[in-house]
């Protein structure tokens, strides 16, 4: 297995993909644990499984379809990740982050990513949605970081700056858009563990220490390479489960389940993102 990957193979992945669709994508959509349903309301779409790109991780996830769906959203063109491959499914940084860059091959310039997490700020109740302000990447922290090895300087430079990993205009969007629709939206810092295993009662007890609003096992490493790319990341957490002190127990189903009430408050969001960027111009297609 490839350790790390060169500017060649995502060229590869990325013409296959070319080759199956007439789309140009500017946005990319990562869908996380049952937020996929967004997909199906892309007009115009081509569906790519991902097992047939050259190079691409394949999900062995319960909630992740494992295909691409290119088309149009709310007048902009889409390119619909579901289906994430995780760090705990046993694969290196870089073949988790290779559709980030694949994304950026195909002309995507704005990368909209979810994910499905617990929440640890008290006031936060299943079925919210966290517009994520920052992270703690501490899988990166223990030495996962997928910018780990050689630098191509055409990707991007050695050392990123994250100080502004989620784009505070677009979140400034996603907030109009969210009122817009009578959502509540919280706001806060996603914390990304390793897993597979949910966390332990003193885990969320350090979590909520330092800082994290919410936890989950994603969103990190695809989030880092778009921003050593140059792109625009916008991020949500669907709040599937509240962490309590007294150590209730937590299960994959309670996160599947949650997030099909998230589901639609999300694509209303999302939507709304979309159509407001389309307003002012940016991201359509001239």
């Amino acid at each position: 297995m490839t350790t790390y990957f060169t500017r060649a193979h995502y060229q590869q992945s990325a013409d296959f993909i070319r080759h199956r669709t007439q789309h140009t994508p500017k946005f990319g959509l990562i869908l996380g644990s049952g937020l996929g349903g967004l997909a199906d309301s892309i007009e115009n779409a081509n569906r790519i499984p991902s097992t047939d790109i050259p190079h691409w991780p394949h999900s062995t996830v319960e909630g992740h379809a494992g295909q691409l769906v290119i088309g149009k959203l709310r007048g902009q063109t889409v390119l619909a990740q579901q289906g994430r491959v995780h760090f705990y499914e046993g694969l290196p940084m870089q073949h988790i982050t290779l559709p980030v860059r694949v994304m950026f091959e195909l002309g995507v310039r704005y990368l909209i990513v979810t994910n499905a997490a617990g929440g640890i700020n008290p006031t936060f109740n299943p079925g919210d949605v966290m517009l994520i302000e920052d992270h703690i990447n501490l899988v990166g922290m223990a030495g996962f970081n997928p910018l780990i090895g050689p630098n191509d300087s055409d990707l991007g430079p050695r050392f990123p700056d994250m100080s502004n990993a989620y784009d505070r205009d677009l979140r400034g969007v996603a907030m109009r858009a969210a009122a817009d629709s009578g959502i509540t939206l919280r706001q806060g810092v996603y914390c990304q563990l390793a897993g597979p295993s949910f966390e332990t009662p003193a885990d969320i007890r350090f979590l909520k220490a330092i800082g994290a609003d919410a936890v989950g096992m994603s969103t990190v490493p695809e989030t880092t390479v778009a921003r050593h790319c140059g792109m625009k990341v916008l991020g949500f957490s669907g709040i599937s489960n509240v962490h309590r002190l007294d150590g209730s127990p937590t299960t994959h189903e309670e996160v599947l389940e949650t997030g099909k009430a998230i589901g639609p408050k999300l694509a209303a969001i999302i939507t709304g993102v979309l159509s407001k960027l389309a307003e002012q111009g940016i991201g359509v297609d001239i």
